[in-house]
């Protein structure tokens, strides 16, 4: 097991009926002024929204609404919050709803704990955060992870540019995880929730170490959990059980555990934001549409050693040669997504025709940046895996 540092501060309160505990969390935590943000208005619809606020309204805490937050968060939006925290004299910051609110829940706490400074420089790399406000998270929507994990993801619409930001003062301080709440969500919201859990944990697995036993082991663990569960709640997303299965394996997929001592590869997401950012898909079908393409062009990264290991160990492919099991299990894999009606190309994405050497210069930042480890792609690797995604299937 290689050398890692490892925080995770978020309390964290699973199962059903868990939403109750809401508001006595919101206090634990220190809110008093809460801005509450959350998404196009189904908490709303689903009445989760009203409940919330009610037992805030209970337990004397004050709120402000804070709703509008859409899929790929808006960084002017974020901005918006932003003021709006400041205005209110805001203590914590609640987010219902999906990775959208949060990760916009998580701008809003650090921009007002420094409201001299844009937070677009932050996601730039040109600022450090030093504090952040607190951020309590009710999941609605099992998919980004980001109840749990130290990053949050904005786009800034005037550039088409996304960027991550990953630091531990991004980790909530408590999450609600009710896998209830989600058993009224569109069949499609639920296989891009499934993908983006399976590819927070490959785009971990899929690393140059070797030798981490256990992270692999659980990594292989969660992937054969996610695989199963996840083909029953694209059926039935009120299926509590799997959906609860689901919702954790989603925390733990990107909480960093599922990585410990490997270097993360991150490969995929990169390429997956870039086309997100350019034609506003959902963030799992940018991923499903790109895997496939990626896969077969870093597999002999290895000599298919680890491919063949994913293979052998998640889908239980009984091949005795590397390469012929690493082949067959990006083609279960691929087939995976095509069974949960996700894309597995870019034209299945249907946002017309897909200028990939535009995608390519925006994943590498204009030819500035190289991306993954498993094997490193410069611009000209990252302008093949497109051209390949880009072929009719």
């Amino acid at each position: 097991m290689n050398s890692f540092q490892f925080y995770l501060k978020t309390e964290v309160v699973f199962g059903a009926g868990a939403l109750a505990q809401t508001a006595a969390l919101t206090k634990k935590h220190g809110g008093s002024k809460v801005l509450v943000v959350y998404g196009g208005g189904s908490c709303k619809r689903s009445g989760v929204l009203d409940t919330v606020t009610q037992a805030l309204q209970e337990q004397g805490i004050a709120y402000r609404l804070f709703g509008g937050a859409r899929p790929n968060p808006r960084l002017d939006h974020a901005r918006k919050g932003v003021k709006e925290a400041l205005d209110f004299g805001a203590d914590l910051i609640l987010a219902i709803g999906g990775g959208s609110s949060i990760d916009t829940a998580k701008a809003i706490a650090v921009g007002a704990a420094a409201p001299d400074t844009d937070i677009w420089l932050f996601w730039l790399r040109k600022a450090v955060p030093q504090k952040s406000l607190p951020v309590g998270v009710v999941l609605t929507i099992p998919a980004a992870g980001s109840e749990t994990s130290d990053s949050a993801v904005l786009t800034d619409e005037q550039t088409m540019t996304k960027r991550g930001l990953s630091t531990d003062l991004n980790r909530p301080a408590f999450a609600v995880l009710d896998p209830t709440l989600a058993a009224t969500l569109p069949n499609y919201q639920v296989s891009c929730g499934v993908t983006d859990i399976l590819m927070h944990t490959l785009d971990r697995y899929f690393n140059p170490v070797s030798d981490n036993e256990i992270s692999d082991a659980m990594a292989e663990a969660l992937l054969r959990v996610v695989l199963k569960n996840g083909t029953k709640v694209c059926a039935d997303p009120a299926d509590t059980h799997a959906m609860s299965e689901i919702m954790w394996c989603g925390s733990l997929s990107h909480n960093g555990l599922t990585g410990l001592g490997g270097q993360k590869d991150f490969a995929v997401h990169q390429l997956g934001h870039a086309l997100s950012a350019r034609y506003d898909v959902a963030h799992g079908a940018s991923l499903s549409a790109v895997w496939g393409a990626w896969a077969l062009a870093v597999a002999d990264a290895d000599g298919y050693a680890r491919f063949a290991r994913f293979g052998r160990n998640v889908w239980g492919i009984a091949e005795p040669d590397d390469k012929t099991a690493a082949l067959k299990a990006i083609d279960r894999q691929v087939a995976y997504f095509e069974s949960l009606q996700m894309p597995t190309s870019l034209p299945q994405l249907q946002v017309g025709s897909v200028d990939v050497q535009e995608l390519a210069e925006l994943c590498s930042y204009g030819k500035t940046r190289s991306i993954g480890s498993f094997k490193v792609l410069d611009h000209e690797k990252i302008l093949a895996v497109y051209a390949a995604a880009n072929q009719e299937k």
